[in-house]
This record gives structure tokens, C-alpha cells and sequence, in this order.
């Protein structure tokens, strides 16, 4: 039996459905200021530019620090959460300074 009054989908301009076109260009605002941080701090410095590798490092660093708060500071846990093997995220969290000193 259909429904006398179905309701309409929510397109009103107060919310925005997430897609990941949306995403995305939230993310490349953001990475847009971080490049900018990360070259002023690096302006003069002769050589090769490692703008890749510091934004990747500022990204995952960012990445395990959510997945440990989010899982309790567990890092199997945290791992199953990026979809990634624990060793992998033990190996990475090493790599990247990230010590796991919340830990309850």
C-alpha cells in the first residue's frame, strides 16, 4: 500500500549530501593550505622539493592519530580501522613518530 504523503528527498540548500567529488575538494582546499605552509617553511632551500613526501607524512600522521582515538588507542584495532595489517601500521607508526602513550 503506497503512502498518501511520500516524503521528498532532502535537497534543501542547508544540507549537503557527501559525495566524493565533495570530499575531494575538501580535502584539496586543505592540502592547498598545507602545501603553502609546507613551501614558505622550505623557501630558500636549494635541491629537490619533498612537498609529496611532507604532505603524505602530515596526511597518514593525521590518519593513525584518528584511528588510535577512535579505537581506543588499540592498534590492532586502529589497523582493521585504516584497513591496513598491523605490522604495516606498527612499522608506519615508528616511521612516523607516532607513539601510543594514551594508551588505557
Amino acid at each position: 500500500m503506497k503512502s498518501k504523503n511520500p516524503k521528498p528527498p532532502v535537497s534543501d540548500k542547508k544540507t549537503r549530501i557527501m559525495t566524493p567529488s565533495i570530499v575531494e575538494e575538501a580535502i584539496e582546499k586543505k592540502l592547498e593550505d598545507i602545501a603553502t605552509l609546507l613551501c614558505s617553511i622550505g623557501e630558500g632551500k636549494k635541491g629537490k622539493s619533498r612537498l609529496y613526501e611532507e604532505v603524505l607524512a602530515v596526511v597518514e600522521r593525521g590518519l593513525f592519530r584518528i584511528a588510535l582515538r577512535r579505537n581506543g588507542n588499540v592498534k590492532i584495532a586502529a589497523a582493521n580501522y585504516l584497513g591496513i595489517n598491523r605490522n604495516t601500521f606498527q612499522k608506519k607508526m615508528a616511521k612516523l613518530g607516532i607513539t601510543n602513550e594514551n594508551r588505557t
